[in-house]
């Protein structure tokens, strides 16, 4: 098997859809061997600043010498980014091996019951973490956590990020009902430690025991008061861990000042012209982003590239993004997914009396803002990727569509 030949497997299985619920992926990885019992493992879920976390997480305790796992989804470019070790993506050696050998167990499954692309990918990544014989393992949620693949594990922590409204088709409509199902990670006797919540999300976290809420900021290499919230909560969670995995102080400051995560409030200059990359999927987050604006202080509206998928809250978003904008251009997603440019320019005028145009590509778009003193580049995580590849910043992989998924029937 080639690698090209595995990411088309994988491909196959995102087709069939992803479907919520713990016994497939118990039943994989019993067939595997139960790798996740073999790993230390910090479990992140939450709606806004999951990957964020991880990322943090993942730099303090390599800073402290520790070997890291660190599986977070979607990728910007390539499959690989999913996994790795010691910020070092997943080998496509690796990845075409840990394929065979996940083909060889689905056929312990009836054909009208396969694990899903997911669920799939979680398993390969416990194994991969227990193979390398990572000593900690950051894993990120999915969707929700109650019923996600990832829920399997039993973990030294549990950590809930900012919850907010996304993915309400799935999760419910209310806070409450997603505060929920992101509480579904804590167990009991685990040490469980939250961001700052809303109060109808705080209360049903409180319910499940006991959890330390951290409402503070710490500094950090990532833009914006968000960020800062962030480094907080990841810091607060390896003190809570001291006992267990031990990490000096000047570990935490050096890797939290040197964190990277790509296009998320990613700052950069190019040719004079300064660039921002931020990945925006809803109203919590397209706020992040103004008080990221508002702390750059640079004297001037930035020109707005933006591209939305249609199933999200876009129309809230694009009310707190547009007025902000000195010049809009407005562009596809590569998804079948995507909102139109020209329904996107429509609801951006109405928000702002600026220049806005609606591009048939993201090529297009980034021709119409080549010459602009200021460029934000916003919008769908796939968008960010996409434009990652076209400006040199990341090498060109034809993986995104493993990004793309729907819910199948249960």
């Amino acid at each position: 098997m080639t690698h090209q030949e595995a990411i088309d497997w994988l491909y196959e299985l995102r087709l069939l859809g992803s479907k919520l619920g713990l016994e497939n992926p118990r039943k994989l990885a019993a067939h595997a061997g139960n790798p996740h019992q073999l790993l230390k493992i910090i479990h992140v879920a939450g709606t806004n600043g999951k990957g964020s976390v991880c990322a943090m997480l993942e730099s303090i305790y390599r800073a402290a010498g520790y070997k890291t796992g660190l599986f977070t989804s979607p990728h910007l470019v390539s499959f690989r980014e999913r996994i790795q070790v010691s910020r070092e993506p997943i080998a496509e050696t690796e990845v075409v091996r840990l394929t065979e050998c996940m083909q060889a167990l689905v056929r312990h499954f009836p054909a009208d019951q396969p694990p899903t692309f997911f669920e799939v990918i979680t398993v390969m990544a416990l194994e991969h973490f227990a193979r390398a014989q990572c000593d900690i393992v950051l894993l990120e949620t999915g969707l929700g956590g109650r019923l996600d693949a990832t829920n399997i594990v039993t973990p030294i922590a549990t950590v809930i990020t900012p919850i907010a409204l996304d993915h309400q088709q799935y999760l419910g409509e209310t806070l409450a009902q997603i505060a929920a199902e992101k509480a579904g990670i804590i167990k009991q006797g685990i040490p469980a430690l939250s961001a700052s919540q809303p109060p109808e999300a705080k209360a049903v976290l409180e319910q499940t025991g006991p959890i330390t809420f951290v409402d503070a900021e710490h500094a950090t290499a990532l833009a914006g008061k968000h960020q800062r919230q962030n480094a907080a909560l990841a810091a607060a969670t390896v003190e809570a861990l001291q006992n267990t995995l031990p990490v000096k102080n000047d570990s935490i400051e050096t890797a939290l000042a040197n964190v990277h995560w790509p296009a998320r409030a990613q700052v950069f200059e190019r040719d004079g012209r300064k660039l921002l990359l931020d990945a925006v999927h809803n109203p919590a987050s397209a706020e992040a982003l103004r008080g990221v604006l508002a702390e750059l202080q640079s004297g001037q509206r930035p020109t707005l590239l933006l591209g939305v998928l249609a199933d999200k809250n876009w129309k809230q978003m694009v009310a707190i993004l547009a007025p902000l904008a000195g010049r809009i251009v407005c562009v596809p997603v590569s998804s079948e997914r995507t909102l139109s440019p020209d329904e996107l320019a429509n609801a951006c005028r109405q928000q702002n009396d600026c220049e806005v145009i609606a591009a048939e590509s993201l090529e297009e778009g980034l021709a119409a803002v080549a010459k602009d003193d200021f460029v934000v580049i916003t919008g769908s995580i796939y968008l960010l990727g996409e434009a990652m590849e076209l400006l040199g910043l990341a090498a060109a992989v034809d993986e995104k569509d493993l990004n793309e998924w729907k819910m199948s029937r249960p």
